[in-house]
């Protein structure tokens, strides 16, 4: 993976970075939930691991037995970490799984980003508001 990642660069989407950026300065606790066991790995690579207070990745599913999406348990535990309720924090998220799990887990707002779902298959499957890019809900 660590050479996977040195011979492609990852780039951030630069909407989302300002968003979270924007987000951090107004002193909101973030996390990011993947199913991925190199997500550190990827968000250091792309220069942002320092956005997120905390990440729940594919080895915490193992680890504490939490189930994949569209169950909401990376969600729940990332709340948790933060001792954020979930009915008072976000999900944002770019798959259907994740939209189902984020509206599945009673989260406050999930947010669909429309990069390879479509947006009325968002609201489907639970998004209550769909954006194309995080740079959207700048104010």
């Amino acid at each position: 993976m660590e050479r996977a990642l040195a011979a492609e660069p990852v780039e951030a989407f630069p909407g989302s970075v300002r968003w979270v950026q924007h987000l951090r300065a107004e002193g909101v606790r973030t996390a990011v939930v993947s199913s991925s066991a190199n997500a550190g790995d990827v968000l250091r690579a792309a220069g942002i691991d320092g956005l997120f207070e905390t990440t729940v990745d594919g080895r915490d599913v193992v680890e504490l037995g939490l189930n994949g999406k569209p169950a909401p348990d990376g969600f729940l535990e990332a709340a948790r970490r933060l001792d954020v309720a979930p009915d008072r924090a976000i999900v944002v998220e770019d798959a259907l799984a994740g939209v189902a799990a984020g509206r599945a887990g009673k989260f406050g707002l999930v947010v669909g980003v429309a990069r390879n779902a479509a947006p009325d298959d968002l609201r489907s499957a639970g998004a209550h508001l769909v954006v194309e890019d995080l740079g959207e809900m700048l104010p």
